[in-house]
Formats: structure tokens, C-alpha cells, sequence
């Protein structure tokens, strides 16, 4: 007699809580974390026409930064790579010169963010926006040194990488209730980003589960 049992693969027998990445799981995280930086660098970038300016587009950073991440998430299927990204994405920006203040808060966040992903059991597209919209309080982290000390901020580092005529221009305009009301703008950024990359990339998300 035959045996018509089809083989198991071991992807279909795997545990979604199973911390195991494979080269694709790893090729993946590699391939966002690069498109994520760019995004969110090359719309910074815009912030050195003022102060005024980066207030504005670093919100915006995140609603661009959420299309790629949550085509990501579409690939997500166990648990790990949501940390394994935000611990990557993290060290990269500390690379080029974020203070460590930052990249313990995005770390941080990420794996906040996979505990919400988890509990959708790696299958929901509200577990999926909310793991964004977390994650996307990482822009506060490089504006805590500001926050723990404006002048020594000012005196050091954007004195030493800025102009004359713009640090004039941020100490009247990025203030301490200004910078908040900018980062409370970002969360909700955040949230738009991840609903605008869920409509448009609906598609993706049926094909990958995600109800």
C-alpha cells in the first residue's frame, strides 16, 4: 500500500514563538533596515534648511518610514526578526552618530513591539500597525540629550556640525514644548504611516495572512 501522507516541511511544523532565523529571514531584515534608513535619512536631510523645516519633516519621515516597514512585517511569520530589525536598524544610527541614549530606546521599542505583534500571534494587521506606531517612537531618542540638557546640546555637538546663523535660529525655535509637541506628532505620523502602507499594500497583507 502506498503512503499518500505528504512530507511536512519544517516551516508548516514551526512554532510562531520559535527564535530560529533562516538566510531569508535575515536577508529580509538586511534589505528593510537599508530601505528604512535611507527614507528616514533623505527626508531629514530636508531639516537642514531650517529648524523650522526639520520640525515638520521629521514627522513625516515616519508616514514614509511606515510603507517599508510594514511591507516587512508582511514577512514576518515567527518570532525574533521585529527585534532583530529594530536592534540592526538601532546600530546603524548609532553608526553615524546617534547618541546611545537613542539606541537603547529603539531597541527597546522594538522588542515592545514584537511583544504586540506576538499577541496578534504574528497575524494581525492591527497587531502589525500598532508594532509600527510604537516603533515609531524611536525619533525621540536622538533629542534626548537635548531634553536632558539644551545648552550643553546646543554648545556641543550642533555648534560643532552646524552654522553660526543656524543655531541661532534653532535656540528660538526648537524649544522644550516644542520638540514634545513635535514627537507627539511623529506617534501619530506613526499610526498614518502604518494605516497608508496597509491600504497600499492590502494586497500583501491577504496573501500573507494577515486579517
Amino acid at each position: 500500500m502506498t503512503d499518500t501522507t505528504q512530507p511536512v516541511t519544517a516551516t508548516a511544523n514551526r512554532s510562531p514563538l520559535a527564535v530560529r532565523y533562516s538566510a531569508r529571514d535575515l536577508l529580509n531584515v538586511a534589505i528593510f533596515v537599508v530601505i528604512s534608513f535611507v527614507i528616514v535619512f533623505a527626508v531629514s536631510m530636508l531639516g537642514i534648511a531650517g529648524p523650522l523645516v526639520m520640525l515638520f519633516t521629521l514627522p513625516l519621515s515616519a508616514i514614509a518610514a511606515g510603507i517599508p516597514y510594514m511591507l516587512f512585517l508582511t514577512r514576518v511569520r515567527h518570532a525574533g526578526m521585529v527585534a532583530l530589525f529594530g536592534i540592526v536598524f538601532a546600530l546603524l544610527f548609532l553608526l553615524f552618530g546617534h547618541p546611545w541614549q537613542s539606541t537603547l530606546l529603539t531597541i527597546v521599542l522594538a522588542l515592545a513591539g514584537e511583544l504586540v505583534l506576538a499577541a496578534g500571534g504574528y497575524r494581525s494587521k492591527w497587531a502589525a500597525i500598532w508594532t509600527y506606531t510604537i516603533f515609531s517612537a524611536w525619533f525621540a531618542g536622538p533629542w534626548i540629550p537635548f531634553l536632558l540638557d539644551p545648552e550643553q546640546y546646543v554648545r556641543g555637538r550642533l555648534t560643532a556640525t552646524m552654522g553660526a546663523a543656524y543655531v541661532h535660529d534653532f535656540v528660538q525655535v526648537v524649544t522644550a514644548p516644542a520638540l514634545l509637541g513635535m514627537i507627539a506628532a511623529t506617534l501619530v505620523c506613526g499610526f498614518l504611516g502604518a494605516l497608508l502602507g496597509t491600504a497600499l499594500l492590502r494586497k500583501h497583507f491577504r496573501k500573507a495572512g494577515l486579517a
